[in-house]
């Protein structure tokens, strides 16, 4: 799920393909989340700010659910992040999802570790002189 939060929705699209017959036990709804940092990563908890999430949840005919949380306001996100949850959940068409899935991990990874070189490539040194002892 969390590859599938940080795909688009076109990507998620290309996976799921024809959405499957469904119910909306909890349509497509945006509010808010706090979001919590931590000094230095394992420090005191502080409140960093809020940010905007969707969340839904479904229902396929076979009785199998889905849910999803999405950040941003993109309902149809949201929506087909839950039916492929849904669909994970099936074993007989789970396995090539989640090859897919796996797939778009890759990318991402790939992704990250690009930015994280160009980031890399401006970082300055700073040093000090001291001057006397």
């Amino acid at each position: 799920m969390a590859t599938l939060a940080r795909a688009s929705r076109g990507e998620i699209e290309t996976l799921l393909g024809d959405p499957p017959d469904h119910d909306l036990l909890k349509a497509p709804e945006t509010g808010t989340v706090m979001v919590e940092g931590r000094a230095g990563g394992a420090g005191r908890r502080f409140n960093l700010g809020e940010a905007t999430v969707t969340r839904c949840v479904v229902r396929l005919s076979n009785g199998r659910m889905g849910f999803s949380y999405a950040l941003g306001r993109d309902s149809r996100k949201a929506r087909l992040a839950a039916l492929l949850d849904a669909r994970l959940q099936d074993e007989a068409e789970g396995s090539g999802l989640h090859q897919g899935i796996a797939a778009l991990a890759t990318q991402q990874a790939a992704a990250r570790d690009l930015a994280s070189r160009k980031a890399a490539a401006t970082k300055v040194d700073f040093f000090t002189l001291v001057r006397g002892s």
